[in-house]
Formats: C-alpha cells, sequence, structure tokens
C-alpha cells in the first residue's frame, strides 16, 4: 500500500519525516509512506506559497498509484487553495481516503459535499512527535492501512457522523465547503482559545441555518484552554447543553477526539 503525504497548511522538517518513516516501518511493514517534496516548504507561516500547496495536494491525489492521502499537520492554510484544487480533482482522487484534522477539516468537508473520496477525521502524520510512543500516529496508519475499526471513536453508534474541530467548522458555515449534515451526528472538539471565545463558536453553530436537520452533537476534547479574565462562569458540558438546546437538536455527550493522543478515526458518513 502507499500513502501520499502532503502539507495543505503548516509544513514539518525532515526529522519528523523521519521519525514517521521510522514507525512505520516497525508498525506496518508493507506500507510505504511517500513525503511530497512540498511538506518541507517554507514561506511564512505555510509549507510554501498557496500554488505550490495545491499543486502538491493535486499531483498525489490524482495519482492512481496511491491507495491514500495523509496529511502532514494542521496549522492554518488548507482553505485558500479549496477553490483551486476540488474542481481539478479527478478519478483517481474520488477511489482515495483522506485523512488528517484541525485545519484540514477544509478539506475533508470540501471533499466530503463533493462525495470524492472517503474524508475521515483522525490523527496526522504530526502526531508521530508526540510523547505518547507513537500510538496516535499508529492510529491513523492502522485505518489507512487494513481499516482496523479498533481505532474508530467508540460512541459511533451505526448514524452517519462528522468530526470538526469548531474554529474550522463556524469559518465553513456560510460557504459551499460546508456539506449537508442533515441526519448525522456533529463530533466537535477545540484547542488553544479561552472559554468565552468556544461560547461565542457554539453560538455560530447553533444559529447556522446549514446546520439545521443533524441528529445531534458530541463534544470531544477541549485541551490548552486560555485563561479567561474574570474567570468564565460555566462549564463546558453546560455551555454545549445550552446551545444544543437552542439548537433544537440533543447533545449526546463526549466523544474520544481532540487536539491530543486520545484522538480517534471518525470516518465521515457511515463507518
Amino acid at each position: 500500500m502507499r500513502i501520499g503525504i502532503v502539507a495543505p497548511a503548516k509544513g514539518i522538517d525532515e526529522a519528523l519525516a523521519a521519525r514517521a518513516l521510522g514507525l512505520a516501518a516497525v508498525a506496518m511493514p508493507a506500507v510505504d509512506l511517500v513525503f511530497h517534496p512540498q511538506c518541507f516548504l517554507s514561506d511564512g507561516h505555510f509549507a510554501g506559497p498557496d500554488a505550490a500547496r495545491a499543486a502538491a495536494f493535486l499531483e498525489f491525489a490524482n495519482d492512481p498509484a496511491f491507495d491514500a492521502i495523509w496529511f502532514a499537520r494542521g496549522g492554518y492554510g488548507s482553505n485558500r487553495i479549496l477553490h483551486t484544487v476540488m474542481p481539478q480533482l479527478g478519478e483517481a482522487a474520488r477511489r482515495k481516503t483522506y485523512l488528517g484534522f484541525s485545519d484540514m477539516g477544509f478539506l475533508l468537508g470540501a471533499l466530503y459535499a463533493a462525495k470524492i473520496g472517503r474524508p475521515v477525521h483522525g490523527p496526522m502524520v504530526s502526531d508521530a512527535q508526540r510523547s505518547d510512543g507513537g500510538f496516535a500516529f499508529a492510529r491513523g496508519l492502522r485505518w489507512l492501512a487494513n481499516k482496523d475499526r479498533a481505532v474508530l471513536e467508540p460512541g459511533l453508534d451505526g448514524h452517519p457522523a462528522a468530526a470538526f474541530n469548531l474554529a474550522i467548522l463556524t469559518a465553513l458555515i456560510g460557504t459551499p465547503w460546508l456539506p449537508d449534515l442533515t441526519d448525522h451526528v456533529l463530533l466537535i472538539e477545540e484547542v488553544s482559545e479561552p472559554l468565552y471565545r468556544i461560547d461565542r463558536m457554539l453560538f455560530t453553530m447553533a444559529q447556522a441555518t446549514q446546520l439545521k436537520g443533524i441528529a445531534g452533537v458530541r463534544l470531544g476534547h477541549v485541551t490548552d484552554v486560555q485563561p479567561n479574565t474574570p474567570p468564565w462562569g460555566e462549564s463546558l458540558e453546560t455551555m454545549i447543553a445550552r446551545w444544543c438546546g437552542e439548537m433544537g437538536v440533543r447533545y449526546l455527550g463526549r466523544a474520544e477526539i481532540g487536539h491530543d493522543a486520545g484522538n480517534h478515526v471518525v470516518p465521515f458518513g457511515m463507518a
């Protein structure tokens, strides 16, 4: 199996790539990880200019020699290439699995909206640098290599599902890239935000006409919460339950996804 790795947002360095290759060689020696040279470019915040990131994604996505696309890392920038890449994806791109999370939610959402391939929220190549011994990285690799159902988010219950970082979800609202999530369970997670901003984003989610008809909401990990002055007066559980009530959907409890080693795999649609 050949997995192509590209970086539509921020880049990675050679040391991270070497660690990922080493972990993969031990865990799945039959899998060939191929890093596009674009992963190592630098252009300010980004892994190369928009044109280079778009070209790399299209090259690997449209190459029938690759079985899947694994995103290198998140950050910011994949939204800037949507208008370029989406119209140019061909037949080979429709047969691939695409795995990532965080900023990659822009691409996962757009792919799902266009019914292209199999977008999946889950660990990225950058998880190889975590101090968890490579478990999160291996979780993503196991899904790509053999669709190991043991790595799925344990609360998936037979409903179609979709998972997003909350900031990415709210940025997609009002755009053509947000898929129709009618009858889907929506899983959300967040990182590095104060609670008042999370509350603001939940407001946007709750008021979005594009999200009317979802089957329910589950809340993943909210990590690295930034200080709030004065201290915020509500718990996350209170916030999410209140906004789900205003949205008119069921709050279905917590989920094992997020910007940490506990991030599990959530295929868009049916698992």
